[in-house]
């Protein structure tokens, strides 16, 4: 298993870096790129070729790769540039594990306080969700799905929660993605996403919770059956 980055070393080197420099556009255009499986794991990441794809200074991208270093979707090398971090599906289990009490947490708190008005907005995105699977969107249904995990952690108000699962979910969420990009398990997570919004608009915490709990151990199910022997390798998943 790859050991985490060391986040103060990595935020320290891109303080150094300058702030002037710092480019957010940059360092999501990567981030993405990452998470939808544009780069491979262990692909190293060349500045110069970086800055010309995104036309962006070589300050820009440094910056943007140290930042992505903080996060543990990039590794440093030293002496030899950076290149995507390998995520294993094992490690990937254990960071589900951990989401499912911090991520529970957050729709649990989101279903105590949210308001009328969230909660319109939350039905039609669960209308949205359904209609994307349904019409076999499937890009667009992954995009609905991380709005819809960072808004519960938007409206749960736990400052100190949604830190931890941001960083947890740039880790996790590319073997997510590849599983939410398979049309029969889009199937059954569309239907898993809509019990955490019913619990949610429902103002029911536990409701929620639960949700989130069933959702996770299943994506968890999900890893764990592409990983076995019998599966075949799992490249790419």
């Amino acid at each position: 298993m790859s050991s985490a980055p060391d986040d103060a070393s990595s935020a320290t080197e891109a303080a150094a870096e300058g702030a002037a420099e710092a480019d957010p556009r940059v360092t999501d255009v990567i981030r993405n790129a990452i998470i939808q499986g544009e780069y491979a794991p262990n692909q190293r990441l060349i500045e110069a070729d970086l800055s010309a794809e995104f036309s962006a200074s070589r300050a820009a991208v440094r910056t943007a790769l140290l930042e992505l270093a903080g996060e543990g979707l990039v590794e440093r090398m030293p002496n030899r540039g950076s290149r995507v971090r390998a995520i294993s599906v094992e490690e990937a289990i254990e960071i589900l594990e951990v989401r499912i009490g911090v991520e529970g947490l957050c729709a649990a708190k989101t279903a105590a306080t949210i308001s009328d008005e969230d909660i319109e907005a939350l039905g039609r995105l669960r209308a949205r969700m359904i209609d994307s699977v349904a019409e076999g969107d499937l890009v667009e249904y992954g995009r609905l799905n991380r709005y819809l995990d960072v808004r519960i952690r938007e409206l749960s108000h736990h400052a100190t929660a949604s830190e931890v699962l941001a960083r947890l979910h740039a880790q996790s969420v590319r073997h997510q993605f590849k599983l939410s990009s398979r049309p029969q398990r889009a199937k059954v997570s569309v239907l898993e996403h809509a019990a955490i919004i019913d619990g949610v608009v429902a103002r029911d915490p536990a409701a929620a919770e639960q949700a989130v709990r069933v959702h996770l151990l299943s994506v968890i199910d999900a890893l764990r059956e592409l990983s076995s022997p019998e599966s075949g390798p799992i490249a790419g998943i």
